[in-house]
C-alpha cells in the first residue's frame, strides 16, 4: 500500500487520507478485464476449496458444521474493502478452531460471542497503533505451538476416521481411550478413510512433483499440466463429493456403514445482532458477564494468535509477490471481519496458509478474488446443505489431516540447534505445554522467552580490558535493569581494589540510558572522587550525552574515543594526586584549561 503523501492541495490530501483507510481505492480505478479473469479463476478455486475445509474445521471447534459455513464467507466481502494483500483469504483454520474448542465448550452462543469481542479488541488494537506487540511472540514460540497443534489436530481425527465415539478431548486422554476403543473400530469408515486418506496425499504428491512447463512447450503438454494441477488444488472437494456420493448411495440402500455428518441447518444464516445471554436447558439464564468469565484467557489468546497467524501469511505473501503491507491496516481488517462475522452466527476467523498459497499460485490479481469465494459459500449454503446430512466424517477427518500434516516441521528443532541452542527452550515449552492446553503452551512460551530477553537487557556482555587502566566495553543499551550488574563489575575490577584504579566507561555502544543509570552513575563518580581516581565516559553518543550533561552530574567527564580517555588519564593523574591535597581553585581551573587544550574532546568536569 502506498504511503500517505499530503500535498498543498487539501482535496489530494483527503484522498491519502481515503485510500490509507480503504486500501480498495488504489486497485480499484485500474480494475481491469484481465484482473476480472483472474480474479473469478482464483475466487471459484479457493471456493471448492473453502467448503470442505470449513465443515471440516467446525467439527475440529466442535461446533455443527453448518457454523463453519457460516464463518467462511464474510472475510471475502469485508477484506476486500479494508485488506492491504491481494493474496490472503480470511475464513476458519485448523489452528483457530482447536483455539476455539478449548473456550467455547461446543456452545454456538459462546461461540459467536467470543467472535464479536475478538474483532472489537482486534479492531481496538488496530485504532491504537497495538500492533508492535505481536513482536513479542518469537519465532520458537510460533513454531513449537503450530506443531503441536499440528499434532494434536491431526490425531483428534483418527477418532473419525476410526468411527470411534465418546473420546474425550483432552489429548492425552484421547491417546488414551483411541487405542483402548481401536476395537471397536468401524470397518466402513476405516476404509472410507484410508481411501481418502491415500487419494489426498497422491493428488498433493502429483502436484509437488508437476515439472515447470515453458511457455514454447506443446499446447496439449500445457492443458494437461493445467488439468492436473486443477484438479490436485481442488482435491478436498472431490474427495468430500465422491465420499458423499458412496454414502448416500449406501443409505438408499439401506446399508448403514460410514458415521454420518447428519442434520444440518438448512439455508443462510439471519442477519442479527450477536447474542447477549443464552437460557440453557435446565431453565438457567446464562448473562453476558457470565459469558465473558467464562472465555477468560481466550479472550486474549485467540485475538492475538488470530492476528499474528493472518499478518504472517500475508508478510510471507507479501514478500513472495513483491509488495508490502499494513499490519495495523490487516489487524483492522481483521477485526471488522470477526465483528461483522457475529452478526452471521460466525466463530472466530484468521488467514488461511493453505489457502492463500491456493489463491496465489492460481494468479489472483486482487482482494475481488475474496468476493467469488464468499458468493460459492452462499451459494452453497443455500441450496447445498440437505446434501451435507451424507457427509462421512471419516472423509472430512482426512482432509483435515492432510491440511494440518505440512505444519508439522521436524527441521525447526534441527535449525535451532545448529543457530542458537537457548532458543530450544521456548519451542520446547510451548511444543510440550500445548499438549496439556494449547493456551497454556503459549503463554509458558511467550513467558520463557520473555525472561530470556529480560536476563540479555540485565546482563549484557560485558567486556574488560587493562591498558595502565581499566577499561568497560558495553553492547548494549544502559536500562536500569543493567544497573546493579553495571556496579558490581565497576567496584570489582576498580573501586575494590588495592589501591583503587582509574576507570574508562566505553559507551559507543550505547544509544539509551534512563534515570535509574544516572542515579547510579552519580554515585559512582563519587565514590570515585573519594577513592581518589578517576572515571571517564568515552564515545557518547549525542543523545546519551544530552541526558549526563542535563543531569549535571558531579565530576563528569568524558572524551570522543577510548584512546582520548586514556590519554587523558595519563596527563591527569598527577592533577587528581595534587587535588586530594587541597589544590587551589585557581589551580585547578588553570589545569583543566590546559587539559582541554592538550586532550581533544576533553570536558571539564560539571560541579554542583
Amino acid at each position: 500500500m502506498e504511503p500517505l503523501t499530503c500535498g498543498s492541495s487539501p482535496a489530494r490530501c483527503s484522498y491519502g487520507t481515503l485510500r490509507t483507510c480503504f486500501p480498495i481505492l488504489t486497485w480499484l480505478p485500474v480494475y481491469s478485464l484481465t484482473w476480472l479473469k483472474m480474479d473469478l479463476i482464483a475466487g471459484l478455486t479457493v471456493g471448492l476449496t473453502v467448503v470442505p475445509q470449513a465443515l471440516a474445521y467446525a467439527e475440529v471447534a466442535g461446533l455443527p458444521v453448518q457454523y463453519g459455513m457460516y464463518s467462511a464467507f464474510m472475510g471475502g466481502f469485508i477484506y476486500c474493502i479494508f485488506g492491504t494483500s491481494k493474496d490472503i483469504t480470511l475464513g476458519p483454520t485448523a489452528i483457530m478452531s482447536l483455539l476455539c474448542s478449548s473456550y467455547i465448550g461446543g456452545d454456538p452462543v459462546f461461540a459467536v460471542v467470543l467472535t464479536l469481542l475478538c474483532g472489537v479488541i482486534q479492531a481496538g488494537m488496530a485504532l491504537l497503533r497495538l500492533g508492535f506487540l505481536l513482536d513479542f511472540i518469537s519465532y520458537p514460540v510460533i513454531k513449537g505451538f503450530t506443531c503441536a497443534a499440528a499434532v494434536t489436530i491431526g490425531f483428534g481425527q483418527v477418532k473419525n476416521i476410526l468411527g470411534l465415539k465418546d473420546i474425550p478431548q483432552q489429548f492425552f486422554l484421547q491417546v488414551y481411550y483411541t487405542f483402548h476403543k481401536i476395537p471397536q473400530a468401524r470397518v466402513g469408515d476405516v476404509v472410507l478413510g484410508l481411501c481418502c486418506l491415500f487419494f489426498l496425499v497422491m493428488m498433493m504428491v502429483m502436484k509437488n512433483s508437476l515439472p515447470l512447463v515453458e511457455e514454447e512447450s506443446p499446447r496439449l503438454v500445457r492443458a494437461a499440466r493445467g488439468m492436473v494441477w486443477s484438479l490436485a488444488t481442488i482435491r478436498n472437494a472431490l474427495v468430500v463429493i465422491a465420499a458423499t456420493g458412496v454414502a448416500y448411495s449406501a443409505e438408499v440402500m439401506g446399508c448403514h456403514f460410514f458415521s454420518l455428518t447428519g442434520k444440518t441447518t438448512e439455508g443462510l444464516p439471519p442477519f442479527k445482532a450477536p447474542p447477549v445471554s443464552e437460557t440453557i436447558s435446565n431453565g438457567t439464564v446464562v448473562t453476558f458477564s457470565d459469558i465473558v468469565k467464562d472465555l477468560g484467557g481466550g479472550l486474549a489468546v485467540i485475538p492475538l494468535m488470530g492476528v499474528l497467524e493472518s499478518i504472517a501469511i500475508a508478510k510471507a505473501f507479501g514478500s513472495k509477490n513483491n509488495y508490502r503491507i499494513d499490519a495495523n491496516q490487516e489487524l483492522f481488517a481483521i477485526g471488522l471481519t470477526n465483528i461483522m462475522g457475529s452478526f452471521v452466527s460466525a466463530y472466530p476467523v484468521t488467514g488461511s496458509f493453505g489457502r492463500t498459497a491456493v489463491n496465489s499460485q492460481t494468479g489472483v490479481c486482487t482482494p475481488a478474488g475474496g468476493i467469488v469465494t464468499g458468493v460459492i459459500v452462499l451459494l452453497s449454503l443455500a441450496f447445498l446443505m440437505p446434501l451435507f446430512f451424507y457427509i462421512p466424517k471419516a472423509s472430512l477427518a482426512a482432509v483435515i489431516i492432510c491440511a494440518v500434516s505440512p505444519m508439522v516441521d521436524f527441521s525447526v528443532p534441527v535449525q535451532l540447534w545448529r543457530v542458537k541452542r537457548l532458543d530450544l527452550l521456548p519451542f520446547l515449552i510451548t511444543f510440550l505445554v500445548s499438549f496439556w492446553e494449547v493456551q497454556y503452551g503459549i503463554v509458558g512460551g511467550v513467558v520463557v522467552s520473555s525472561f530470556m530477553l529480560l536476563y540479555v537487557m540485565a546482563r549484557p556482555k560485558v567486556k574488560v580490558s587493562d591498558h595502565g587502566v581499566v577499561v568497560l566495553e558495553l553492547d548494549s543499551g544502559l536500562n536500569y535493569p543493567v544497573t546493579e550488574h553495571l556496579s558490581r563489575l565497576v567496584y570489582t575490577h576498580a573501586l575494590q581494589v588495592s589501591p583503587p584504579r582509574c576507570l574508562v566507561l566505553d559507551c559507543s555502544h550505547i544509544s539509551v540510558i534512563d534515570y535509574t543509570v544516572v542515579h547510579e552513575l552519580a554515585e559512582l563518580l563519587k565514590q570515585f572522587e573519594l577513592g581518589g581516581v578517576s572515571l571517564v565516559f568515552a564515545g557518547l553518543k549525542p543523545s546519551v550525552l544530552k541526558v549526563l550533561l542535563t543531569a549535571e552530574l558531579p565530576g563528569f567527564r568524558h572524551t570522543d574515543s577510548v584512546d582520548e580517555a586514556l590519554q587523558l588519564l595519563t596527563v591527569i593523574s598527577p592533577i587528581t594526586t595534587n587535588s586530594s591535597n587541597h589544590q587551589s581553585p585557581a589551580r585547578a581551573e588553570t589545569d583543566h584549561t590546559a587539559l582541554s587544550q592538550s586532550v581533544p574532546g576533553y570536558s571539564k568536569p560539571s560541579s554542583q
